[in-house]
């Protein structure tokens, strides 16, 4: 039985058949066919799905991302960065990754990191003389930090479904994500340098000063976001309804960029985004449910188990189970389906819960650049790019992303040592 459902999955995933309608459509033949058990139950299971306070977070951030992004903050962000790594080798492939480590830090989305950074950086880096596919897949992995460095909309999904701490979450992913950019910042210095790019000119101070001053708003936000939930003044999903107050006030009475009817575009792109996330997530729900029902989940766990006296060896297997998994399914999907049972094995072994959170985080930021479904591959074809020239762009980065995240897996300190200095039971 677990054979021809997984058969049978893998046959819609081929077919290209929406992912929510993927998760759906094989549950229902099952439980109609070989199961006594009524379907209507699995209505009920979308619901309590996406039914949980900490998830209204996604459509506050995601609207706050996207007003930022139309009131000018990606470019004065970009003015930003550019004015403090562009006198390095490779200072222009730098600044993309500079650029969508600040943006992450805002949007908490990966996509929406890689179009407000990749309109802007895609022609610039090209106009530079680098090769269209290196420029391509480093927008994409660049803009997976959304994933990881907070706040991330993963992370609150995670927290939501083991009911770890998403500030300790959030507080994990900064060390992380410092790390993740940093690798591929070297990659760029590399690149650069073997292929004689010339370098920009010295740090101009005055040009600093001024683009530090412009973004000074902008920058305020994830400090904001932050400061409030860890000094206790709001939880995680008051923060995200802060943040798009801020975001509104910011774009539309200090910079003046953002009319009325680009707001409401704001508004409803968010709503069509929010509601993509939110169908994936409660369809996502059931099969996770029909997985735990039908005892696949359960033989999943046992296999597991047995490495429980090997964290290590533990580890590599969820890292080769997860990466696989984000090579066709959404970041939520694979929090909803997987955790369940990676987090209960996971916790026997005694691997630390906000450790592994930032560990799926990471793995599923590589999933979203991964051949043949990753999502920014997708994305990066809405720029101009072909998915052949998305997919060539993304293999080199796939390498340098597997190397932060081996850091990121054993040694642990990388994104607890933060955490652990203020909530207890984040130390190791």
């Amino acid at each position: 039985m677990p054979s021809l459902f997984a058969g049978t999955l893998g046959f819609f995933i081929l077919l290209g058949v929406p992912i929510f309608l993927t998760l759906l459509i094989p549950v229902i033949i099952f439980l109609v066919m070989f199961t006594d058990t009524p379907a209507i139950l699995v209505i009920q299971r979308l619901f309590s799905g996406i039914d949980q306070f900490p998830l209204m977070a996604i459509p506050f951030f995601i609207l706050a991302g996207n007003i930022m992004a139309q009131g000018g903050l990606s470019g004065r962000l970009i003015r930003l960065a550019n004015s403090l790594v562009s006198p390095f080798s490779g200072g222009l492939a730098m600044t993309t990754v500079a650029s969508s480590m600040f943006f992450a830090a805002i949007s908490g989305s990966s996509p929406a990191t890689v179009i407000a950074v990749g309109k802007v950086m895609l022609p610039a880096m090209i106009k530079k003389g680098y090769p269209r596919a290196f420029t391509i897949g480093l927008l994409m992995s660049s803009g997976s930090l959304g994933i990881i460095i907070p706040p991330s909309i993963f992370m609150i999904v995670y927290g939501a479904v083991t009911g770890v701490s998403i500030g300790a979450l959030f507080l994990a992913g900064i060390g992380a994500g410092v790390l993740y950019g940093v690798v591929f910042l070297i990659v760029c210095s590399a690149y650069a340098k073997v292929n004689s790019i010339q370098r920009q000119a010295s740090w101009d101070k005055v040009e600093i000063t001024a683009a530090l001053k412009d973004s000074l708003w902008g920058l305020a936000a994830p400090m904001l976001i932050l400061g409030g939930i860890y000094g206790g003044i709001f939880t995680p999903t008051e923060a995200a309804a802060v943040a798009v107050f801020y975001a509104a006030v910011v774009t539309m009475l200090v910079y003046r960029e953002l009319t009325f009817k680009l707001m409401i575009d704001c508004i409803v792109q968010s709503a069509l985004t929010s509601g993509q996330v939110m169908i994936i997530i409660a369809a996502a729900s059931a099969f996770s449910w029909y997985l735990t029902t039908s005892g696949f989940a359960t033989s999943v766990s046992g296999l597991l188990s047995g490495m429980n006296d090997n964290p290590l060896l533990l580890l590599l297997v969820i890292n080769l189970i997860v990466i696989c998994a984000g090579m066709v399914l959404d970041p939520n999907s694979i929090i909803i389906i997987l955790v369940p049972f990676i987090a209960v094995v996971a916790d026997q072994a005694g691997i630390n819960p906000i450790h592994l959170g930032i560990v799926l985080s990471v793995n599923a930021a590589i999933g979203m650049f991964s051949p043949p479904f990753g999502l920014n591959l997708f994305v990066a074809t809405g720029l101009g790019a072909t998915y052949r020239e998305a997919i060539m762009g993304s293999l080199p980065f796939i390498g340098a992303a597997l190397i932060a995240l081996l850091i990121i897996t054993y040694v642990p300190q990388v994104s607890l040592w933060l955490p652990s200095l203020v909530y207890p039971g984040a130390e190791l």
